[in-house]
This record gives C-alpha cells, sequence and structure tokens, in this order.
C-alpha cells in the first residue's frame, strides 16, 4: 500500500529464510512477482528493507527503533488493552488489535471509523471470532456450522442495529472468499430495483473502494484478490414483498480485511 509502509515484523516461530519462501508462495493468492531476499537480519521486498524480530513478549520488540509508529496486533493472543498496551513500551505510538477485543474500541472503515479520536492508543479492527469442536473436523470434507461474532459487532459499530440482528457462519471447503445471506424484514416497504440502486449509489460515490457492486454472473473464486469489504450481488438477491427482503455479498475474507486494516492506519495517521 503507498499509504502504507511497512518496516518491521514480529514472529517468534518463522525463521527469514522460510519468510522468503512463504511470502513467494501462496496456494490461495499465487506467485509474488517481484523480488524476495534476505539481507542480514533484514527481509528484503523489491528492495525495501524490513526488520524481523523475533520476540514472544511484545514488550520486548523494539518498534521505536526499527521506525514504527503503528502496530497491527494480529496474534490473535494479546486481545485485551492491557496486553496489547504492551507494545508501546518497545516505541511504538498506536496499536491496531485485529481480532475481537473485550475492552478497545471498535472500528470499521466506511461505517463508524469517523468517531476515532487519537487520544485512544489501542483500538480494534473488526475481524474474526472463536472456535468449536466442530471446526476441528475434516475441511474438506464438510460443510461446518459455526458461530459468528459478526452479528454483534454489527451492534457495536452501528448501536441502532443492536438487538436487531444475529447470525451464524456455515464453514466450507474453498480456501478463500466469503458471502453474506443477509435477511431482512423493512419497516418501509422498498421494490428490490430500488435498493440495488441505492447499493450502487454507495458503491460509485460515498463507499468507493470499500463497498463494490456487480450484476455479473459471478462465483466466489471471481473474488478471490478483491480488495472491497463487501461486493453487493445484485442478481443474486431475492424479494419475498417490498418488506422482506434476502440481500447477497461477497468478500475476500483476507485481502479485503487486510486492505482496511490497511485503511484504518492511513486514518489514524491523518488525525494526528
Amino acid at each position: 500500500s503507498k499509504k502504507v509502509e511497512v518496516v518491521a515484523i514480529n514472529d517468534p516461530f518463522i525463521d527469514l529464510d522460510y519468510m522468503v519462501y512463504m511470502f513467494q508462495y501462496d496456494s490461495t493468492h499465487g506467485r509474488f512477482k517481484g523480488e524476495v531476499k534476505v539481507e542480514g537480519d533484514k527481509l528484503v521486498i523489491d528492495g525495501h528493507k524490513i526488520t524481523v524480530f523475533h520476540e514472544r513478549d511484545p514488550a520486548n520488540i523494539k518498534w521505536g527503533e526499527a521506525g514504527a509508529e503503528y502496530v497491527v496486533e494480529s496474534t490473535g493472543v494479546f486481545t485485551t488493552t492491557e496486553k496489547a498496551s504492551t507494545h508501546l513500551k518497545g516505541g511504538a505510538k498506536r496499536v491496531i488489535i485485529s481480532a475481537p477485543s473485550a475492552d478497545a474500541p471498535m472500528f470499521v472503515m466506511g461505517v463508524n471509523h469517523e468517531k476515532y479520536d487519537n487520544s485512544l492508543k489501542v483500538k480494534t479492527v473488526d475481524g474474526p471470532s472463536g472456535k468449536l469442536w466442530r471446526d476441528g473436523r475434516g475441511a474438506s470434507q464438510n460443510i461446518i456450522p459455526a458461530s459468528t461474532g459478526a452479528a454483534k459487532a454489527v451492534g457495536k459499530v452501528i448501536p441502532e442495529l443492536n438487538g436487531k440482528l444475529t447470525g451464524m457462519a456455515f464453514r466450507v471447503p474453498t480456501p478463500n472468499v466469503s458471502v453474506v445471506d443477509l435477511t431482512v424484514r423493512l419497516e418501509k416497504p422498498a421494490k428490490y430495483d430500488d435498493i440495488k440502486k441505492v447499493v450502487k449509489a454507495a458503491a460509485e460515490g460515498p463507499m468507493k473502494g470499500i463497498l463494490g457492486y456487480t450484476e455479473h454472473q459471478v462465483v466466489s473464486t471471481d473474488f478471490n484478490g478483491d480488495s472491497h469489504s463487501s461486493i453487493f450481488d445484485a442478481g443474486a438477491g431475492i424479494a419475498l414483498n417490498d418488506h422482506f427482503v434476502k440481500l447477497v455479498s461477497w468478500y475476500d475474507n483476507e485481502f479485503g480485511y487486510s486492505n482496511r486494516v490497511c485503511d484504518l492506519m492511513a486514518h489514524m495517521a491523518s488525525k494526528e
């Protein structure tokens, strides 16, 4: 991203040579076309040097010395404000938690990012949630029902929807890309064509880059590597009547989410 410069990475478990290999080859997103190599203790990607730390305790990571101002805490371990704040000891200015947090304020780009206050040191970008026994079953053989924290998160970032939304997930044997099947009972009547027009206008206007819109006959792999958070599938939705509709929207749960983390970081920097 041109908005964000990566200067350091911390991974206590992976050595530099394996990092190079994993960056070059990805079964889902394909090969990286540029040059990746090791120079001393740094990872070098297309000539850009990145300091690599191997610390288990975030307090020991010398972020400041590496020039890192913003840290993305994406281990899924240090998810409370207290635990994530240990990154600040090494010189980081701000911490973004990429997993649900019990006490850090939550922000979603395009939804409530304008409520961000630069007096906050630690915040959450809404992301993936917990595990159950069913998740351990054969992923390539099953459709697995799963809980999702998404509905609860929506209530946090859009208070008007708190208590009005619930949801669940099905894990399916595809490597990437998710789809939202949203069933809505409307207070005010609306034709499905009118809903499509409103979504399209938002995708081309105030939510451009975050919300996408398509009328093509698409399938999940068409969205692999898509940077939008949500791509509305106009042809897949249906209306029972003017008060009851089903809306369908796709997203790359890896690439789209990572782009929003970068967007939030850039937004935070603009408020300093």
